[in-house]
């Protein structure tokens, strides 16, 4: 296979070449699933792209699907397949697209995104639709999906997650079982091979741990391909970036619910550091990330981007105000939505108001504009802060971020994995590799510090289910937060007071074992990227609209279609579906649309409204439009006439008009 000499592939994508490179010679013909234990942040993305060229090509697949967590994934898979780069590379020249639950959502080209909740909402239509072709089916992020608890061990049916939240993950694996079932090939992405809580992966093959009551993904089940790729081999290859760790430490005082508000009682101040985890640690924490301890740990983190943008501006001989990418942005992750919002006019407080609207986005679920936020964060060299709680967190692609302030206290080992590496991959335009490094800023309490020990060694394989007990992964507290939307805090019992920040230390993660260094890689910039199917729909979509909209509104002015209400434009829009095989625009391919705008480039609508005719529904309208061209032409003849009489007797009586 050949290569770009600026991107070489890493081993897992060199594995996963040779892989799919022994299929399409009719080799490897046992493997039906195809298992991709990637580290967050190391390259996941170009997989489906290197499978889907090559199995498509030899015919042993015909469309890839493409399964995302979330909706704001679904452009970046695009641009994945879009990417010039890969595509010189691969020597391919496929297009997906990102689906909406309608019918043909590939339209007519290689396949499409989606997502878990939209299977869920019309799990039919996909069904359908993989049973239409062979399908190439990539599940991300498969460690979202619980096993179906009538697959689940009897050790493992009871959880400590909020029922609410089992039941909504148990809604996807109900979903996406059939589909994993109906398709040609597999193909499974996880940068994680555990679950918060404790249960099983839908899908993923277990045998028994060696320890008792333990489970772990069998490495040697049969019709299984493994590809693994640890933290240590990408900080070998340099694919992702080494991480410092800032640790602020802090005191916090709260007072705990009682019967009746008398009885109320002020704990405090403790600390949040300490060698083991106490009962005062998580009720500590939660009252920190809400007073002045937050805002303490957030100044340091804004302290560190500003002055890590200074030192590149002033090495690259660059105006203070001059926007370019490769400055480094700040990600700030916060522990609900009613704190991103106060963290977020903290930061635009600490800047001069012309600057705080362009510099600061917030992208939370429940504010408008989240996804434009999320995109130009990724994609435009501003703005330079974003703030955020669990929208981009996981999978966020946007190697600008260089420094992340962990406001969270959720202390899940895969959430804060996927969380810290927002912060490690390579910056193309931020200079040499050994320039670069991630910093984290986050509370110095013993639960992230035991994290933060835990992933020093290499990222291992087993995944191996732990039991449940008093000190599992997801307690009670954190199901709460998981499941609810309101402030976690309530119910509870806790009433934040106040809290401050000790002290700062930092901490870089060891590396591991030295592997054979690979060649740099070089990214070309996003904005080279060929245009993604959706957005190219989107803009033709645009386009053919206000053409509508425009030979409407000239048609009422020059009274070649009287006018006859607010409904001119959407008659031309039913007259426009007609022509084109009564296809509306939003079901329309590419080549369709394209056909459709160049169709209203040379002709006009008005000539065309003979196809509502015989329609009950533009019966009245069709009706009423004659009766008003018949009374427009009579009561234009009728002044032609007027006009003619009134010249007869002018000239008769020997008078020109005046």
């Amino acid at each position: 296979m050949s290569t770009s000499p600026q991107r070489p592939l890493r081993a897992h994508q060199q594995a996963l070449a040779g892989l799919v490179a022994a299929m399409s010679r009719g080799e490897a013909t046992g493997v039906t699933d195809i298992l991709a234990a990637v580290t967050p942040g190391g390259g996941k993305s170009l997989l489906p792209v290197l499978a889907a060229a090559r199995l498509i090509e030899a015919g042993h697949v015909e469309r890839i699907c493409w399964v995302v967590p979330r909706d704001s994934l679904r452009l970046q898979a695009e641009e994945a397949f879009a990417d010039p780069v890969w595509r010189a590379a691969l020597g391919h020249a496929l297009s997906v697209r990102a689906a909406d639950n309608e019918p043909d959502p590939s339209r007519g080209l290689a396949g499409y995104i989606t997502t878990y909740q939209a299977i869920a909402a019309a799990p039919d239509l996909h069904l359908a639709e993989l049973r239409r072709h062979r399908t190439l089916l990539v599940v991300d992020e498969v460690h979202h999906l619980p096993t179906l608890s009538e697959y689940e061990p009897a050790a493992s049916a009871s959880s400590g997650q909020a029922p609410a939240l089992n039941e909504d993950a148990s809604a996807w694996s109900r979903a996406l079982l059939p589909l994993l079932e109906s398709a040609a090939l597999r193909l499974l992405l996880s940068g994680t091979l555990e679950r918060a809580d404790g249960r099983r992966i839908l899908w993923l093959p277990y045998r028994t741990g060696p320890d008792a009551g333990t489970q772990e993904v069998d490495l040697e089940a049969p019709s299984w391909a493994i590809i693994g790729y640890s933290r240590t081999q990408a900080v070998a290859e340099r694919a992702v970036l080494p991480i410092t760790f800032g640790a602020l430490d802090g005191e916090a005082s709260w007072l705990q619910a009682g019967r009746t508000a008398m009885d109320d009682v002020r704990l405090g101040p403790h600390r949040l550091s300490g060698p083991y985890p106490t009962e005062t640690t998580r009720p500590a924490l939660f009252t920190a990330l809400r007073t002045g301890f937050a805002r303490e740990l957030l100044q340091e983190a804004f302290r560190a981007t500003r002055n890590l943008r200074s030192r590149r501006r002033a090495e690259r001989g660059l105006a203070a105000n001059e926007i370019v990418q490769g400055l480094g942005k700040l990600l700030v992750v916060a522990p609900d939505q009613r704190s991103a919002r106060r963290y977020c006019e903290m930061l635009r407080s600490w800047m001069p108001p012309w600057q705080a609207e362009r510099e600061v986005r917030l992208a939370i679920s429940n504010e408008r504009g989240a996804p434009e936020a999320l995109a130009a964060f990724r994609l435009t060299a501003e703005p330079a802060i974003l703030v955020t709680v669990a929208m981009a967190y996981e999978g966020l692609d946007a190697p600008e971020v260089a420094v992340v302030a962990a406001l969270t206290h959720i202390r899940s080992r895969p959430w804060l994995e996927q969380m810290i590496a927002r912060a490690t991959r390579v910056d193309p335009h931020a200079g040499p590799y050994e320039s670069q490094r991630a910093l984290v800023f986050h509370p110095d309490d013993p639960l992230f510090v035991r994290f933060r020990r835990s992933i020093e060694a290499e990222q291992g394989m087993l995944a191996r289910q732990r039991r449940r007990n008093a000190e599992a992964e997801t307690p009670a507290w954190l199901a709460e937060h998981l499941a609810a939307h309101r402030d976690e805090g309530e119910g509870r019992g806790i009433t934040p007071l106040e809290s401050n920040a000790l002290g700062l230390r930092y901490a870089t993660l060891k590396p591991g074992p030295v592997f054979e260094e690979a060649r740099r890689e070089r990214k070309t910039g996003q904005a080279h990227l060929i245009e993604p199917p959706s957005a190219t729909e989107r803009r033709l979509r645009a386009r053919i609209g206000e053409a509508v909209a425009a030979q409407a509104v000239e048609d009422e002015a020059g009274l070649q279609v009287p006018h006859v209400g607010e409904g001119l434009y959407h008659r031309y829009n039913a007259v426009l579906k007609r022509v084109f095989g009564n296809k509306g625009r939003g079901q329309m391919t590419l080549a369709e649309l394209e056909a459709a705008l160049t169709w209203l480039e040379r002709n006009r609508l008005s000539d065309h409204l003979h196809h509502l005719e015989g329609d009950p529904r533009y019966a009245w309208t069709a009706a009423r439009r004659r009766r008003l061209v018949w009374d427009q032409a009579s009561s234009y003849a009728g002044s032609q006439s007027e006009r003619s009489a009134t010249s007869a007797i002018i000239a008769r009586k020997g008078r020109s008009p005046q």
